[in-house]
């Protein structure tokens, strides 16, 4: 389900006269993530990229759909703030078990407790995204969630996968992109790009909404 807070909506009644080409701009991701520029790249090549210096701890009672949506901000935001006329994109992923916030496992024995507890759940990714226009300090947002329902693993099954991709910098202990798309039974998500960290659909229209033309 996403939630949105779009400053205008494009209505498809802009024509080609009205965008100006991506390389006219300068766009920015406001992210370290190799995850996040390998999806970004998909839509065009043309983009820095800049780490945000931003506290990502939650605060307290903070929901995972609201942290990520503060976080998605506050990195744009940083970011617009010493690239003046940019337009910055902004995401974040909170991974949530019930309750239960998901972490980046960052080792082996992490990954495999993380994965021994999803089986047979149901995870949440709460995606967040944010444009920033620095031309005119228009900001859109947009929250987009995918459930993953996961199968029965067993301990030697979680093994065997987390030595062939150790996919230790990713919450969830998985990679959608690659092999750990085995270990779901479905999904559940308006956006299979949202689960691997930048939700392209919701970017593609936020990029028309600002006049960017992609192709």
């Amino acid at each position: 389900m996403r939630s949105n807070g779009l400053i205008q909506a494009y209505d498809g009644q802009m024509s080609m006269n009205d965008f100006c080409p991506v390389s006219a701009i300068d766009l920015i991701l406001a992210s370290s993530s190799s995850y996040r520029r390998d999806l970004l790249q998909r839509l065009t090549k043309i983009f820095s990229q800049l780490a945000p210096d931003v506290d990502e701890s939650a605060l307290p009672d903070e929901t995972p759909t609201a942290l990520a949506l503060r976080l998605a901000i506050a990195k744009a935001n940083a970011v617009a703030a010493i690239r003046p006329g940019a337009i910055v994109i902004g995401s974040d992923q909170v991974a949530a078990r019930g309750a239960h916030m998901l972490g980046k496992p960052g080792n082996h024995e992490n990954a495999r407790a993380q994965l021994l507890a999803c089986s047979g759940q149901t995870v949440s990714f709460h995606t967040a995204l944010c444009l920033i226009d620095g031309r005119n300090s228009r900001i859109q947002h947009a929250v987009d969630t995918t459930h993953v329902y996961f199968r029965n693993l067993g301990s030697a099954e979680i093994d065997a996968y987390l030595r062939a991709e150790q996919p230790y910098d990713c919450a969830g202990s998985f990679k959608a992109e690659g092999l750990g798309i085995a270990l779901f039974e479905s999904m559940q998500t308006e956006d299979p790009t949202a689960l691997i960290g930048l939700p392209l659909i919701a970017l593609s229209g936020m990029l028309r909404t600002v006049g960017i033309a992609l192709f």
